[in-house]
This record gives structure tokens, sequence and C-alpha cells, in this order.
């Protein structure tokens, strides 16, 4: 381990031009703007990186999986959501590398398996998923991105083995959790979202709507045991990344939220949309079910891809 010694202030100057570039796409419900010196824990990662003029790394957990809900999706496989935010990431890390020779990269923690059986989503489609995910960045030369899954920590185990190794070692009590969720209205937030998600994608339920609101309060807790087990397990494997989020997060918190594409809801991502061009080039993720209504379908090397406005000459081949 080097030894630490004073920030050099050339360094920190860079640092913070990194945040300052990042800013533009912070996630959050906050509604106030704020600065790169609001973000003091990030600053220090990047700052480790940038002193010993290595690249900076980032972990993004996401990526997981195509909501099962048909309504909200094209299918089960990456489509131009995914593509367009794939690109962003990569973009990104260039536009660093050209205020910070070293550059960065993003490593795309894909968590589909660490709670697929409570999302309901079946290991399969998971793999899928996640394969197509890596042709796709290596289709694209994205060469700033990687994808780390379970299959990196415990390779061929049985899935629901993995999980239950995953959840024993990190995820926190349920009762501890539960304890979090009354107290702090971040975490209530965070709760009541994924209930909302688990309500949305859920469509082979038989009962009444109020008893899968309570099936989902239920897997909502296992969700977010399973995400803090899988972020802990992301920080052994890279202790010295600066995390990154696709959930909304406070000003100063130690995850930074990005916001990978436009959306009408800050919860929205690709992987719970489809991808809607505007007349104007604009892009916006949105439900299927809404963006069949404002533009027709486009296809992609056989398969749905995207949306486009009715008044957009562009197609995508």
């Amino acid at each position: 381990m080097p030894l630490t010694t004073a920030p050099d202030p050339r360094s920190t100057g860079i640092s913070a031009a990194i945040l300052r570039l990042l800013l533009p796409y912070h996630r959050t419900t906050d509604h106030a703007p704020a600065t790169a010196e609001a973000f003091r824990h990030q600053r220090r990662r990047i700052d480790g990186f940038v002193n010993e003029r290595e690249p900076v790394v980032f972990t993004l957990p996401g990526f997981p999986c195509k909501s099962p809900n048909p309504a909200k999706v094209l299918g089960h496989l990456p489509d131009q959501g995914e593509r367009l935010s794939l690109t962003f990431l990569q973009t990104l890390c260039t536009d660093i590398e050209r205020i910070y020779a070293p550059g960065a990269r993003v490593v795309i923690c894909s968590d589909g398996h660490v709670f697929g059986d409570l999302i309901g989503v079946p290991d399969d489609r998971i793999d899928a998923y996640s394969d197509e995910l890596r042709a796709v960045i290596r289709a694209l030369d994205l060469h700033h991105l990687s994808v780390f899954d379970l299959r990196d920590v415990l390779g061929d185990l049985p899935h629901d083995t993995k999980r239950a190794r995953v959840h024993d070692q990190y995820a926190p009590t349920l009762e501890a959790l539960r304890a979090e969720v009354r107290a702090d209205a971040h975490t209530l937030a965070l709760y009541r979202g994924i209930t909302r998600f688990l309500v949305d994608d859920t469509t082979d339920f038989t009962g009444s709507r109020s008893a899968l609101q309570r099936e989902c309060r239920r897997r909502a807790y296992g969700v977010i045991q399973r995400s803090r087990a899988w972020g802990d397990l992301i920080a052994q494997h890279h202790p010295r990344a600066v995390r990154l989020s696709i959930h909304p997060q406070p000003v100063g918190a130690g995850k930074f939220g990005i916001r990978l594409l436009d959306a009408p809801d800050a919860w929205t991502t690709p992987w719970h949309s489809a991808a809607l061009r505007d007349s104007d080039g604009r892009w916006t993720l949105m439900p299927r079910a809404r963006a069949e209504r404002l533009g027709r379908l486009v296809h992609r090397n056989g398969r749905p891809s995207h949306f486009e406005g009715a008044d957009t000459r562009a197609a995508v081949n």
C-alpha cells in the first residue's frame, strides 16, 4: 500500500473537474442543485486514483434483467435502451480521459441473479440478458466498460446456492432493515419504490390487489437485503471504487445516483421500459404500452429495438 501523503492541489483540482462532469447526470430527488464540493466521499475516492495516476474505477450495480411485465418492455434481452445507456457510460469515461489522461472505467455489476427469485425472472433469462450485455459491449467497442456478476464470484454453483451464500454472508437482518425503514426517509422511499416496481411487474398474481401489495411489500424487504449484500460484496472485490447507483441518492451520500437516460420518473431504468426517439431526435424511456401509442416499433437485427415518433424519419437498420 502506498504511504498516505497530503493531497496534491493539482490532483484535487482534477478530482473536482471529474465530479463536475458527473453533476449534470446526478440522479436525486433533491431539488436544489449541488456543487462538486458537496460530494466529499466521492471526491476522496477519486483523489485516491488521481494521486496514483491510475484510471478512476466506478462500480455500478444494475442491468439485472428485463422486467417480466410485457406492458413495460420489448422482450427479455437488452435493446436500444441498454445500448444508449452503455454508450452514455462509455462517453462519460472518454470525457474524463480528456481532462485526466489515465481516464476511467465503469464496472457494471449485473445483479439479476442476486434477487431473480424475488422478482419472478427465471435464471436462464438472466444469463441470456447478461451474456447479451457483454456482446453489446464488444460489438460497440465500449472498451471502458466491463461486466461483473455472480459467476465471477461463485462460478458455476447452482443459482439458489449462490443467492443463499451472498445473503447469509452479507445481508442485514430483516429486523434491522425494518427499523431503518421506519427511521430513515431515504430508505423508506427506496422501500416504497421497490414495492411499486414489484406490484407493476407482477402479471400472474391471482389474489386480490391488497394481497398482491402485501406480498410485494414482503418481497421488497428481501430485494433490499440482497441489494445491500451485493453492494457489500462489490465493495470487497472493488474496495477503492467510486460507487454509482441507478437509484436517486441525496447530495453527500456514499453513493452517487446517476441518470442514464431521460425519463419522466426518477426511478425509471432501461430494463423497466422501452426507448422512444421523438421527432427532434431526443430519447426518452417510458413503459412500452405508452411508447406504442406515441411511435412506431423499429427492429434491429431481427429483434424489437425501440420506438420512433411519427414525425421521425431516421430509422435504425
